[in-house]
């Protein structure tokens, strides 16, 4: 596909299934400041690696969307002010206009799948917007209709995360505990809502994998992994700081796509700091996790 270019790297592990692991780029170009942006890609590769497995980055750049990035690609990425957010439906859009833009995590999805990458490591899941359940993410639908293990911790604590929970199992997207019963919440380990399958191994997910696709189910696995507890803050905790973002947003008359990325940012004032250090820990362990899945399937699949 000409509006794909992979990397020599990505290239040559997919040629010999290698494990390879796709990774967003929405949290480098509008999800985290400078200079932690970078830092934290870098960090989410290394993890990767670090778990067994080949990272590929997934960004667009000159209207090309590029699976896996040098380090100079990488910078420019994180330095750039003029790049757009690319989701699901901004694909045909940005082709056409040959723009740079960070990917979402149902546009990293499309084209994650369409290079024949089958893991995806992301922080959390967009889905239903609090108070206002007609606001869904385009995440959602994208993890019915596509076939990938997506790992992740959750959908984002800002969101409505037990109507999102609904909105999954309605469109058949299984929901794996990784080493828990329960569905973390980004922020927090505990949910209180429990996952549809824990699962304590690699193994055990990547048999439940093949048997969906031997199956010809269309649906994503997500495979949500609570963070380090080191970094967790207390639900209740999280729910207050959220309460008062929204309703500075609702004052404010801020909406729409513009509601999260300020919701985000207000947390982090309010809690001084620590979602956005709980939000690296999550964003590299689930970095690490995805590419042992990775690894596992490979090993699965060559044996």
């Amino acid at each position: 596909m000409d509006a794909i270019i992979l990397s020599e790297k990505v290239k040559s592990a997919l040629a010999k299934n290698e494990p390879v692991v796709a990774l967003e780029s929405t949290l480098i170009t509008h999800g985290l400041p400078q200079p932690t942006n970078f830092e934290t890609a870098e960090a989410m590769e290394q993890e990767v690696i670090n778990g067994g497995s080949i990272p590929a980055t997934i960004c667009m750049l000159s209207g090309k969307f590029h699976v896996g990035i040098d380090n100079s690609q990488l910078h420019a990425l994180a330095d750039s002010k003029n790049t757009v957010k690319i989701s699901r439906k901004d694909i045909s859009f940005a082709l056409a206009k040959g723009i740079d833009g960070g990917t979402t995590v149902s546009g990293t999805m499309e084209v994650a799948y369409a290079a024949g990458i089958r893991v995806f490591a992301t922080g959390g899941i967009g889905g239903v917007h609090r108070g206002n359940p007609a606001d869904k993410s385009a995440d959602l639908p994208t993890l019915a209709q596509i076939p990938m293990i997506v790992v992740c911790s959750g959908a984002k604590s800002i969101l409505d995360i037990p109507a999102t929970k609904e909105n999954l199992e309605t469109n058949g997207v299984p929901v794996l505990g990784y080493k828990t019963a329960e569905l973390p919440a980004f922020y927090s380990v505990h949910s209180g809502i429990m996952a549809d399958y824990k699962v304590d191994s690699e193994e055990e997910i990547i048999a439940i994998a093949k048997e969906q696709w031997k199956f010809g189910l269309h649906s994503a696995i997500l495979v949500t992994v609570p963070l380090p507890e080191s970094a967790e803050i207390p639900a209740d905790e999280v729910n207050t700081a959220i309460e008062k973002a929204l309703a500075e947003a609702d004052h404010s008359g801020i909406h729409g796509p513009a509601i999260t990325p300020f919701l985000l940012e207000k947390v982090s004032e309010i809690t001084a700091g620590r979602s956005m250090a709980a939000n690296l820990a999550l964003l590299k362990n689930n970095a690490y996790v995805a590419g042992k899945i990775a690894k596992a399937l490979a090993l699965a699949e060559n044996s």
